[in-house]
């Protein structure tokens, strides 16, 4: 019933119906109608087929089911390209995402996802501008905290010190947290020590931030 709430919003009123006319073709009251689109409450079992065909659509589609089977999709994508990162197959990792992307053009997981292996490629300047594109847009805050940890380093690499110290400065208290990150920069890094802490962001513990 995840998408239950918002799909029965969209489509009564892409069929140009109240609260009250689809209440009365259900035989039940407006306030019901009204719970339902605000997630309080959800239809009974028996009244999708009813709300289905009012709509005229499917109840697949009325709970959500491409939308759950697009974000599987996506996250299978996800899986098989850390696998190939892990392994170390970083050129399969690439065209995985950019494979995806031609899919999903504007989906900041994946913008993200080949940025991270164009990082761990050694292709500073593409993996730079894609996570700025794809920082944007992301709303998912781990993947977003992640991706400005290894940006900062990026940053370093390519040469844009006073970019990495402005970012470092600006990161959460988190893992990739800028109590770590700015005495590792001040420090001084040579490019392996800094291919490494790359490495060690984008990779992480194994658990993935897709």
């Amino acid at each position: 019933m995840l998408y239950l709430s918002e799909n029965i919003k969209k489509y009564r009123i892409l069929k140009n119906l109240t609260q009250e006319e689809v209440a009365a073709y259900l035989g039940i009251t407006p306030q019901s109608v009204s719970k339902w689109e605000r997630g309080e409450s959800y239809p009974d079992i028996t009244l999708l087929p009813a709300l289905a065909n009012i709509f005229e659509t499917s109840i697949d589609l009325l709970v959500g089911m491409d939308t759950i089977r697009a974000e599987a999709t996506r996250y299978g994508i996800h899986q098989k390209a850390v696998a190939y990162q892990r392994k170390g197959d970083y050129d399969s990792a690439e065209k995985t995402y950019r494979d995806a992307l031609l899919i999903y053009p504007n989906k900041p997981g994946m913008i993200l996802g080949l940025a991270s292996t164009l990082a761990l490629k050694d292709n500073t300047e593409e993996a730079i501008e894609l996570m700025e594109r794809g920082l944007q847009i992301s709303i998912n805050e781990k993947q977003k905290a992640t991706m400005r940890a290894a940006l900062c380093f990026l940053y370093l690499k390519a040469g844009y010190e006073d970019k990495a110290n402005r970012l470092a400065s600006e990161l959460p208290h988190t893992r990739e947290s800028r109590e770590v990150i700015q005495p590792l920069m001040q420090r001084g890094l040579t490019e392996s020590e800094i291919n490494e802490n790359i490495k060690n962001i984008i990779l992480g513990d194994g658990k993935g931030i897709w």
